[in-house]
């Protein structure tokens, strides 16, 4: 039995033993193994060290590279197509400022105060709230005052943002605590705010045509003004001075910048905050090539290197004699005051006039004027807008597209023959002519006499009617659109295409009955602007083929053409040529004959 016992305790012994060396030769390999880990890893990392180490340090370069750009260059001129330059640039200084690094808001606080005492700046836009912001500049812990503990904690809970203490801040500003500050603190305060609006990293344009003496401040104390530099930018002049002048367009100011309403639009293209663009018109429509580009600058280890230089934008050629505008223009202004010296002139206030190619449909002058009685007689100002939003009742110039809708249709034949007469439905006044019993008229005659009549009569053989007086009437609204879809193809009621901004299409009327259509065939119900009225007349003058109206020809780079103007035909009415010379025959004859409604006299005679 001893024995036995023996042996077994014998055997765990062993048992144990083994164990243990084999856990120890486990452990062993795994150290080996870690050993071998962190040496390959040790090795990687020198060789990373030592033999990327190139790639590796331009790679932190590279990182640490700050790109950034200068003011854009000037605009491209505005040439006439006689190379007149009509719109030019001149340099100007513009103080600037662009916060640095290790400027806190106290420096920018000492640097606006220096800036009051030796800068002269319009500071008459500064608002209520400019002027608490810079209270709370001066004041940090009376502001921080302001605020619960309740908000903040609001505030460590995200319940409240950073913008909703700092309104909270704003709002409990008294105007007692802001009675301090004179007109010197506004002033200052105006500068601390141009200096700090918008992003932090953008060029802000402190003043704009800043003069020599303080183009010379600038420089002399660039040490105390850390991140003010002065630098040449560029404003529009007007060799013709108010010539064309609305037609041209205006540009934003840098302290405007970009439009609000545009901002995602020119952010995605590549522009600032404060950059300046045009606003209206050509300089609207043609941005993108009238734009300046700006120097792009890369800094790396606190050096400056131009990259990429920056260009002025591209000139513009127009179709525009400026010579013929300025004679047109003063025409315009002398007429309308002899008009409003004739008997029933009492509703006359504007006159537009357009003088196109009706071949190529290029403006050569387009201008209107308004007219207003003062105390001393009469002012007569710009309205040139007018010509392409302007949306007037037109007359009895359509007399000519309605006789066209005549032919069209088969209602009339040349040289068909109306009694001049009024025409009378039944509950309705009855419609005349300009003057009664004008006699039997046929179709050149009538457009020679402008018979209201004629078109009446007219119209109602379109629309399928067999008039007879006082009877009741009832028509359908195809008879409208009948006129209105030929109107359409001579450019009344559509757009020119011409390359500006803010074309209006004019007013299409709703509603439709016998008398509508009657006034409609005599220009009395939809309205057109001048434009449409110029593309209607140059469609005659064509023999039914419209072309686009169009300002600008070419665009120049330098003097490479990147862009010329081809004549664009929009559409040609299918009608045969010998109607349209049946409406010029009656138009001449309004000129030129004795009776004639635009008989022009003695000028014509001379002529």
């Amino acid at each position: 039995m001893h024995s036995v016992h023996y042996n077994l305790h014998n055997s765990n012994g062993d048992l144990m033993n083994d164990l243990s060396e084999l856990l120890k030769k486990r452990i062993s390999i795994i150290f080996v193994l870690f050993l071998i880990i962190f040496i390959t890893i040790f090795i990687k990392i020198g060789y990373l060290q030592l033999h990327n180490n190139k790639a590796s340090i331009k790679e932190l370069n590279d990182s640490t590279i700050r790109i950034v750009y200068g003011p854009s260059k000037p605009r491209g001129r505005i040439y006439d197509r006689n190379m007149n330059v009509i719109v030019d640039n001149i340099g100007i200084y513009t103080i600037n400022y662009k916060k640095e690094s290790n400027v806190s808001t106290k420096d920018e606080l000492t640097i606006a105060r220096f800036l009051t005492d030796n800068i002269d700046i319009d500071y008459s836009e500064l608002k209520v709230r400019n002027l608490k912001e810079y209270w709370i500049a001066n004041n940090i812990e009376k502001a921080n005052k302001k605020i619960t503990d309740k908000e903040y904690e609001k505030y460590k809970r995200r319940k409240l943002k950073s913008s909703d203490l700092e309104n909270l801040k704003i709002n409990r500003i008294t105007d007692k605590e802001l009675s301090i500050y004179d007109e010197k603190d506004k002033k200052t305060a105006y500068i601390y705010y141009l200096m700090n609006n918008g992003y932090s990293y953008d060029n802000k344009i402190i003043k704009e045509e800043a003069t020599e003496d303080e183009y010379d401040f600038i420089i002399k104390n660039k040490e105390k003004l850390k991140g003010i530099t002065v630098d040449m930018s560029w404003k529009r002049i007007y060799p013709y001075e108010d010539t064309l002048r609305q037609i041209l367009g205006s540009v934003s100011t840098s302290k405007q910048g970009i439009p609000l309403d545009k901002k995602a639009t020119y952010l995605n293209k590549g522009y600032s905050l404060n950059d300046r663009v045009g606003l209206s018109y050509i300089e609207e429509e043609y941005e993108d090539y009238l734009r300046g580009t700006k120097d792009k600058y890369e800094i790396k280890n606190g050096k400056k290197r131009l990259v990429e230089k920056g260009k002025r934008g591209n000139d513009l050629v127009l179709s525009i004699d400026i010579n013929l505008q300025v004679e047109l223009e003063k025409i315009i202004k002398e007429e309308l005051i002899k008009a409003k010296g004739e008997a029933n002139t009492k509703y006359l206030d504007n006159t537009s006039v357009v003088i196109t190619n009706p071949k190529t449909g290029e403006i050569f002058a387009m201008a209107a004027k308004q007219i207003t009685k003062t105390m001393d007689g009469y002012n007569v100002s710009d309205f040139t807008t007018n010509v392409i939003t302007g949306s007037n009742t037109p007359g009895s110039i359509v007399k000519g597209a309605s006789m066209i809708v005549g032919y069209r249709t088969g209602a009339l034949k040349i040289g068909d023959v109306f009694y001049d007469k009024c025409i009378k439905f039944k509950n309705t006044p009855q419609k005349c002519s300009w003057r009664s019993n004008l006699g039997a008229l046929n179709d050149v005659k009538a457009l020679e006499l402008s018979s209201n009549s004629y078109q009446f009569q007219l119209a109602l053989k379109v629309a399928g009617i067999n008039y007879y007086y006082d009877m009741p009437i009832k028509i359908e609204k195809s008879a409208i659109d009948t006129y209105r879809n030929t109107f359409n193809e001579f450019g009344l009621g559509v757009k020119s295409g011409i390359d500006l901004p803010y074309e209006t299409e004019g007013y299409k009327g709703k509603k439709y009955d016998a008398g509508l259509l009657l006034n409609f065939a005599i220009g009395q119900y939809d309205t057109y602007s001048p434009l449409q009225i110029a593309s209607y007349v140059n469609t005659i003058s064509n023999n039914g083929k419209r072309f686009k109206l169009n300002l600008v020809n070419k665009i120049l780079d330098d003097e490479n053409i990147v862009y010329s103007y081809e004549p664009k035909l929009l559409n040609q009415i299918d009608v045969d040529e010998i109607y349209f010379l049946r409406v010029k025959e009656g138009f001449k004859s309004v000129m030129n004959s004795f009776m004639g409604r635009g008989y022009m006299g003695d000028i014509t005679d001379s002529a």
